[in-house]
């Protein structure tokens, strides 16, 4: 563990949820996120296009590759024992040990996530053996220490509690404060998760058409310019920018599917905890830095995953903490307003934990 103690189609009524969480209660607008790099390194990345940045970064001394199982991995070690990276097979998600940064949001919590952890998407599923492919060595030596934006500093980048726009070459605002979704007329509780409406996707945020590897076109709609729901915003911060691949439904196929349930089931990577059914999910140790969360949060639905996040390691409570789009944030949070971003304990969501999976 890195941190440190310091397609739209049918879909369940919202409205029939677990009722109001009273978690915190709301706080003010005012205050805004933080991430604070600790005085290192650039937050700069470029055009948006993509998260490899042009930082550099180091790595010297002997190094020794160990091997470990459930789930079977590759970690980098470096003379003294310490971890310098782990590489899952069959995922493209890499952690490596880089400078410490601090996430937090003082509109929503008092929590920080301090951490160590810089995740990272590698070039090729990992398979067992390939630090001694002939792209390895170059790759690691430049990501090792490398502080361009990784998939927590682009993740933050949409965060609700105000980040500052980014635009592209073409004029296309690729990053900024990002909400969940339109008004719902017919809710009047703010802390209600049917209170903005879900079914925005990255393309909807972008304001842009987009078509997919299969041939298959979208077109975002006008009144959900800026918005994400919970899958897609992951699919906004993992495919749109990190580059996994991305296809619009929700059953098999390359990359990123649409729905939170789809992802859990059809996604990428390796699945770490499987969804079982009702349980909640307790094996927490098995998560590293970046992993996807699956939540079934429908009142009359505990076996259906309707909400997904990215698990961002221990806070400074040495609470289990995610990161995700939610209605009564109206956008990404890690805060805990109507329900805390919990994966330990009984509040709202960690009792709703069924799954997780690495991209």
């Amino acid at each position: 563990m890195h941190s440190h103690s310091a397609g739209r189609g049918s879909r369940p009524n919202r409205r029939a949820l677990l009722g109001t969480i009273a978690g915190v209660a709301a706080a003010g607008v005012t205050g805004g996120y933080a991430w604070n790099r600790l005085g290192h390194g650039s937050s700069d990345d470029g055009d948006g296009t993509a998260a490899d940045g042009t930082g550099t970064g180091s790595s010297t001394g002997k190094r020794t590759f160990e091997r470990l199982s459930a789930p079977d991995r590759t970690v980098v070690r470096a003379a003294d024992g310490g971890t310098l990276a782990t590489f899952t097979d069959g995922a493209r998600t890499a952690v490596l040990t880089g400078r410490t940064r601090s996430f937090s949001e003082p509109r929503t919590t008092e929590a920080k996530v301090t951490t160590d952890a810089w995740v990272r998407v590698l070039p090729h599923t990992w398979q067992r053996g390939m630090e001694k492919s002939a792209w390895f060595e170059s790759w690691f030596s430049k990501t090792l220490g490398d502080t361009s934006p990784d998939v927590f500093a682009v993740a933050f980048q949409y965060s609700s509690a105000g980040a500052p726009d980014k635009h592209n070459a073409k004029g296309v605002r690729y990053a900024g404060t990002a909400h969940f979704g339109p008004r719902n007329s017919e809710v009047n509780n703010p802390l209600d998760f049917a209170y903005h409406d879900e079914q925005s996707d990255f393309y909807d945020y972008l304001g842009v058409p987009w078509t997919f590897p299969d041939g298959s076109s979208v077109q975002p709609e006008q009144a959900r310019y800026g918005d994400v729901d919970c899958s897609g915003f992951q699919r906004l911060v993992w495919g749109y920018r990190m580059g996994i691949p991305l296809h619009n439904t929700n059953t098999k196929g390359t990359g990123l599917p649409r729905r939170a349930f789809a992802i859990a089931a059809y996604g990428p990577g390796r699945l770490v905890i499987p969804h079982t059914g009702t349980k909640q999910a307790t094996d927490l140790g098995i998560l590293q830095p970046g992993d996807l969360v699956f939540f079934a949060i429908i009142k009359d639905r505990p076996d259906f995953i309707d909400h997904c996040g990215m698990y961002m390691g221990l806070d400074d409570q040495g609470r289990h903490r995610f990161y995700s789009s939610r209605s009564a944030a109206n956008g990404p949070t890690l805060g805990d307003l109507s329900g805390r971003s919990l994966l330990d304990g009984t509040d709202f969501y960690a009792r709703g934990f069924r799954s997780a999976r690495r991209l």
